[in-house]
């Protein structure tokens, strides 16, 4: 394997610097290197600046004892991130047992239009932020609040105190949450809102399912039908837009779209299975976050003669 002029390659003289701890140390300062970086809309950090980078070293059985330590940190993060994506697999797994292949449709599962069971979409209002990010009493969501099909309200950006919303443009728990318009990719793309802080509102980009009574779904069987791949790709055949980094689906083409409608008993039963799934996804999830911290912390103290 070569490298091109794209690259410096950093190489430690063994007899004062360990790679593994050059490696961490490296991660660890990346803000700072970047920022040392020269170009308008293409940075890059000269081979005479990369050279005159001032890297803390220690005794080498020191650096030895650090990146061991960072390594094992390093490599249960990596653990969890594994697992967390073996759970999505396996909610998947659970979909395609119960319900069968979507673009053969081998259990004979009724196909209906999406009108039979969601009356309409209900999407909110194209808004400006507001310059300062912890200002406004509102905040709206941004579409990266459901493009990992995880619901993220987090992703969001603050409201002038002036704008009053209606009710309808308020995100509620139990909504379903639908990106109308994105990249080819990432159009359609669908989250389940478990719990929603009071001061939340929907984008225009973003839709709620609004369901027709008497119901017919379970919404979390509809967010994981909308995550099959017979459905990613409908979506995207009826997506529209001339440019590939953005395409946009209207709700006539939404609503006319088909989809199977097992028995709501057997869709509750897929949800029951599914929310245990969810659970061991939020554990994960919650080991995840603190695992990180944990390694942000011993990164810390490790370059700071701490640890």
């Amino acid at each position: 394997m070569a490298t091109n002029q794209g690259f410096k390659s950093f190489i430690p003289n063994p007899r004062r610097l360990v790679p593994g701890y050059l490696y961490h140390w490296l991660r660890c300062n990346r803000s700072y290197i970047e920022g040392l970086g020269n170009g308008a809309t293409f940075k890059e950090v000269s081979k005479a600046v990369v050279s005159r980078i001032e890297i803390p070293t220690p005794p080498v059985p020191e650096q030895r004892r650090i990146a061991t330590i960072l390594d094992h940190a390093d490599a249960l993060r990596v653990k969890r991130r594994v697992a967390l994506a073996q759970l999505d697999e396996m909610a998947q797994a659970i979909f395609l047992e119960m319900f069968g292949d979507l673009h053969t449709n081998p259990r004979r599962w009724p196909v209906v239009p999406v009108s039979r069971y969601v009356e309409a979409f209900q999407g909110g209002k194209s808004l400006e932020a507001d310059g300062e990010e912890s200002g406004g009493r509102y905040r709206v969501l941004k579409i990266s609040a459901v493009t990992g099909m995880f619901f993220k309200a987090s992703e969001s950006k603050p409201l002038s105190d002036i704008y009053v919303p209606p009710q309808t443009h308020f995100v509620r728990s139990g909504d379903l949450l639908f990106s109308r318009a994105n990249t080819t990719e990432l159009v359609g793309a669908i989250a389940y809102v478990d719990y929603a802080p009071a001061n939340l509102l929907l984008p225009d980009k973003l839709w709620r399912f609004v369901w027709r009574s008497p119901t017919s779904v379970e919404p979390l069987f509809i967010w994981e039908l909308f995550q099959t791949p017979a459905i990613r790709e409908e979506i995207g055949r009826r997506a529209t837009g001339t440019s590939g980094s953005m395409k946009n689906i209207s709700q006539e083409k939404l609503l006319a779209m088909n989809t199977i409608l097992p028995p709501l008993p057997l869709q509750k039963e897929f949800v029951k299975r599914l929310s245990a799934v969810r659970r061991v996804n939020e554990n994960f999830l919650d080991s995840a976050k603190q695992l990180d911290t944990l390694f942000a912390s011993l990164q810390h103290r490790a370059f700071n003669g701490e640890l």
